[in-house]
This record gives C-alpha cells, structure tokens and sequence, in this order.
C-alpha cells in the first residue's frame, strides 16, 4: 500500500458535513486518541465496530485493541465506525471513501481491516464499510493492494455465514492476538510480500489460532446437513483454537480510555475485572466461549481506575464482567474504590447483579457516592422448572428476599430482566413472570411502607447460540414468541392491584429469528446477508432501520436453490450425529461434555458453578492448558489519603 493512497480524506469530508446528522461523531480528536505518522510504521491496522460512533466508542474490545496495538513501535492502529445512511449516500455521491476517525485515511490503504463482531445483526454494516472502502466484497476477488478483512468478538465463534466476505477470523481474546498476526504482517512485507496474498493466509493459519475460510471446503448430504469441513490445503490445522489470555494483572487495558466527542450510550470509565464464568447457564454464549475465570487482582483492579478517572475526568465508574459480583472480592474492591473517592462524588456501578451475589452492603458501597439508581437483576426464568433447565439457580424466595431488603434500604426502582422462547417453555412458566413482579411489588410496599414503588420487566427472545449446551435447541417462532408475550402483558395490564406499577418492555419475536438464522447459519447464509445487503439492508441492531420482511423475502430466494429455508435453521431441532458449522473451531468445550448438559437441561438437573466444586470435565482447562485463576489475595485496597501523593504500589504478587 502506498503512501499516496493515505493522505486524508478530511477536505472531501469536512465538506459533507454540515449535511449530515450528528457530524460532531465523524470528527476524531477524542481525548486519549492516538494519532502516529504513517511512515514511521510499517504495520497498519483499521479497527471497526460496525455500528454506529455512538456505540461503537465506548466498546471495550476495539479499545483495549487500538491500545495495544499503538503501543508497538513501528505499528498503528486507527479507528472506524459505520456512518448513518445520509452520510454514506453523500459519500457515494462524491467518491468519500470509507475513512477512519483518527486521521481520516482511507480503510483501503491498511494493512489489516479488523473488525469485531459482538451481535451476528452488524453484518451487512460490514458490507457497507467493505463496499465504501472499494474493498472487493467477497474475498476471492481481493488483490495484494487489499487489507486482510479479520474478524473477532464473540460473534466471530462461528464466522461461517461471513465466511465468503472475510479472510480470516481470530476467536477468543485478542490483545495477544493481535501482535501475533502483526509479527507476521511485518515479517511477510519485509520479503517483498512473497506468494501475494495466499501466502500471507497460508502464514496465519499455519499458527493454529487464526482461521481461514477459504483454505476450508464444505461438504453437504443430500438432506442440507454438512457432511464434513475438511482443509483444502495441506499445513492448515483440522481445527482452529480460541485465544485465552492468562493473568489480566499484565494486561491493564486500556489504560489511557477514550472520551468521545459526542453522546455515547454509555458515559463513564469501565474496568473488566474478571473474564470469563463458570455459573453454566446453558443459553449463555458469553459465559460458556470466555472459559475459564481469570480474576483481576484487588491491586491491579484499584491501579487502573486511579489511572483511568486521571486520564478521562469521567464521575462513573463500571466494574464490568459476566457477573461482577462474583469476584472474590468484589465487597473489598467496592469498599476501598468508595472510601478512596468519597470527595471526588465518583459513582461506581456494576452492569448486572445475580440475586444470589447481592448485597446490601456491597449495594451501599456502590451508591454511597454516586445516585441511587434501579438495580437490575436478571431471573432470566419466569418459573422455578424453566430456571432448572436453563441452569440458573435462582429461587423466587432468593429474588423476592433481595428485593425486600433493597426497597427496605430506600431503593424504589428494580428492573428484572427475563427471557421468552426458552427450551421446553411453556406459555405457564412465561406467566409467571407476572406472578413474580406482583409478588415484587407486593413485598416492596409492604417493606418501603410506600405505594410508590416501581418494578420494571424486561423480555429479550432467546437465540440458541453456538458453543453452548442449547446449540442443539429449536427456537420458537415469531409468532409465538409474540403470541406468549402478549398473554403475559394482558396479564400484567389486566391486574388492578398491582399492574400499575409494573412497566413492562419487551422485543418482539422478529429480529430474534433473523439473530438465529445468523448465529447458527452456515456458509450457505452469505448469499442471503449480500441479498439484504444490495436490498438496503443496513443497521439491522436498530429498530427503526431493521426490515424483517427484507430478510426473509432476501431469504426465501437465496435458500431455495439449496433446498433449506429460515425454519431450518431457526426453529429445527438438531440431532446429536449433526456436523454444526462450527465443529472445526475450537473454544475449548468438549462437545460431549455440552450434549450432556444439554440432556440434563432437558430432564431439568442443575450443576454447580465448577469454581468453588469439583471440574465438571467441560474440556476448557486441559484442552487450552489454562486454569482456573481467582483470588482472594488478601491485600487491601488503601485509600489514598493524601490527594496527589505517590500512588499505591502496583501489586506484582499473582493470584492463582
């Protein structure tokens, strides 16, 4: 890629803007933004979050990426996000090509085109973005002069309904990853970029950790089911392993976080204090593919937020992970963050609360100089059966006990958040979550001595996902997820008591099937996302851009040649024999061991968390040579008495 080809897009640009809806958002300049000199790095990397800036900024991954990578010398790493349908029709109009915010370069002239998939429903912005750059949608038709489209995040586990439009995909953590595949970027350019851009794959899927589509051939049956995904080159591995990092304390990203210029969907600093989960819920994708835990020390969790609220000026701090009050010492961590920022008035918030982790001391702690806002907490389950087979082992007991003493202790706003569509549901266990809400607001008003007291319920429609015990699970209709919620929302409303008081939000049954068709897809399903795509298809995550009558007409079409339709793939049981699309991507879980646990969802037996039982023989441990990594390490988190004095000492003590 030539220099010439990396000069700023900004004047073009700059022109545009006063067209467009929130231009501030195309700008850059962020505070903590890094801008390098493109010729002093020979390793060039575009990282995207295809969704809008609003989103897209606040995203830990790209952030702690972007990082990592500017860290490196002779390496940069720009950002770019999608642009709103106004801005994209101007840019076709005047040649503006897909840019990044940093420096305005053109996506085109990179070396690598990264781009980090947390929900299945970003594809077609990836399209967008690809189509804008003047990047070759498909990767068979890309030349040498064409970075290596890369991608990652959770969605990234089974990259096969993307397989024709990506290079390649890297699964599981990246920030090793990334200076990996920067080491063999570097390398193969250094050679005068020897066997063009077949060797450069050929290098990457040499290493067993980045897969590459196309050096993979699929087979299919007579029926639509794959018959096998064999290498179509030899050197390239069966199957292609997750990336785990050991040790978050060497790792403290990012440690300089990005403010945004304009409003982002979450305004405050966030610390991950602990990867991965261990509680089994069997429709959890994240829980499952981010095995094992790895805890972030006491000392090194205090050492970046005291960096980060220096680096931002932000007032909120989240302390984030799958279920942050899980951490071994999360009450120590809330405690000594709160005395240490008593005058500063820094909130500090965790995202979600298991019933059965929460507190009121740790609820206190968090709140004690921040606003009291809702709690939220998530049963998942509206009936004590269903919460056996989803694995979430949570009483209504539990949950009502743990609303009473918050109401009780002055708050007056609890969000419950469930799932609808679940395996073996019935429309019964879906009504109990009315029963559960009334019950919430009955025993609130009876502690609080206050008919003022809200309970909010929040309903997502289930999607089985890959990886996960439930990979084998039908998924219910549209229409009958729709059907269910509204039995359930003529019962609340239906209430005179309490009805009033509950608010109840829920998301109807169509974009939920269009997530399935995408998470469980195959290679067959590409032909349907370009339908969509040149149909107009774009931000499919928002409501007011998603079309799901395109999608399914878009679906209908491309599928008939292959014999399958969007039912197949959604709403149909899969057997345990199946080769899934997914098989040949290794996140560690032993197949076995998730049809097992998929067979005790069924007879409705619960398992343990394996962090504080026996090992439950998933695979993860022995088959990624990690282990389980918590605390406690018993130190404190001392409060910095003294404005501007040394900061405390950097722990180098491990927690094993």
């Amino acid at each position: 890629m030539s220099a010439e080809a990396a000069v700023s897009v900004f004047p073009q640009l700059e022109a545009l803007l006063p067209h467009v809806q929130k231009p501030i958002q195309y700008v850059g300049g962020e505070l903590n933004s890094t801008v390098k000199p493109w010729e002093s790095c020979d390793v060039r990397w575009a990282l995207m979050y295809p969704d809008a800036y609003e989103v897209g900024l606040p995203n830990q991954g790209v952030m702690i990426l972007y990082e990592v990578l500017n860290e490196q010398e002779g390496v940069l790493a720009e950002r770019t996000y999608s642009v709103w349908p106004d801005l994209e029709a101007l840019m076709r109009e005047h040649g503006v090509p897909q840019f990044t915010v940093d420096s305005h370069r053109p996506v085109k002239a990179f070396d690598v085109f990264g781009l980090s998939f947390s929900t299945e429903l970003g594809y077609t912005n990836m399209l967008t973005a690809l189509d804008l750059a003047g990047i070759p949608l498909e990767a068979k038709d890309r030349t040498v002069g064409d970075p290596i489209v890369m991608a990652g995040g959770h969605a990234a586990f089974n990259p096969e309904p993307i397989a024709d439009f990506i290079d390649c995909a890297v699964i599981g953590d990246g920030e090793q990853a990334v200076l990996e595949v920067t080491k063999i970027v570097r390398a193969w350019k250094q050679e005068g970029r020897p066997g063009g851009r077949e060797e450069l794959l050929f290098r990457l899927a040499k290493t067993g950790g980045v897969y590459v589509p196309g050096f993979y051939d699929v087979e299919y049956l007579p029926d639509g089911r794959i018959g096998r995904v064999v290498p179509n080159k030899s050197g390239v591995p069966w199957r292609v392993s997750k990336h785990t990092v050991m040790d978050l304390d060497e790792w403290p990203y990012p440690k300089q976080p990005l403010v945004p210029l304009a409003e982002t969907v979450h305004e405050r600093m966030s610390v991950e204090i602990f990867r991965g989960c261990t509680r089994g819920c069997r429709f959890c994708q994240a829980g499952m593919i981010t095995r094992p835990v790895r805890e972030r020390s006491i000392t090194g969790i205090g050492d970046m937020v005291d960096k980060g609220l220096k680096a931002t000026g932000f007032e909120e701090v989240g302390l984030l992970s799958l279920s942050s009050a899980d951490h071994s010492e999360i009450g120590e961590i809330a405690k000594g963050l709160a005395d240490r920022y008593t005058e500063d008035k820094i909130g500090l918030s965790l995202p979600s609360t298991r019933v059965d982790a929460f507190n009121i001391d740790l609820a206190n702690e968090l709140t004690r100089n921040g606003r009291r806002s809702g709690l939220t907490f998530a049963p998942e389950g509206g009936s004590e059966r269903i919460r056996k087979v989803i694995n979430k082992m949570v009483s209504e007991e539990d949950l009502i006990r743990t609303v009473a003493t918050a109401y009780g202790n002055g708050w007056r706003q609890v969000k419950l958040y469930f799932m609808c569509g679940l395996p073996t549901e019935t429309d019964e266990d879906v009504l109990q979550i009315a029963d559960m809400a009334m019950h919430v607001i009955q025993k609130g008003r009876e502690v609080s001595g206050s008919g003022d007291i809200r309970c909010t319920v929040s309903i997502g429609g289930f999607v089985p996902k890959p990886h996960t015990p439930f990979q084998w699970a039908p998924q219910l209709s549209a229409e009958e997820t729709d059907a269910r919620l509204e039995k359930l929302r003529d019962k609340i409303r239906g209430d005179k008591k309490y009805g009033r008081s509950i608010g109840f939000r829920y998301h109807d049954g169509k974009p939920g099937i269009v997530e399935g068709l995408l998470s469980r897809g195959d290679r067959r399903i590409g032909a349907v996302i370009r339908a969509v795509y040149d149909d107009g298809g774009r931000f499919d995550g928002w409501r007011e851009h998603f079309s799901y009558d395109r999608w399914m007409a878009c679906a209908d079409k491309a599928l008939a040649p292959f014999g399958v339709d969007v039912d197949w793939y959604t709403t149909r049981e899969r057997t345990y024999e199946e080769v899934l699309p997914w098989d040949h991507l290794d996140s560690g879980l032993d197949k076995d061991w998730l049809w097992e646990d998929w067979q005790d969802a069924l007879d409705e037996t619960e398992v343990e968390d394996c962090r504080w039982t026996p090992c439950f023989d998933c695979g993860v441990c022995p088959q990624m040579d990690t282990a389980i990594q918590i605390g406690p390490t018993g130190k404190k988190l001392l409060p910095l008495t003294v404005k501007n004095a040394a900061p405390a000492p950097a722990s180098s003590g491990h927690a094993h």
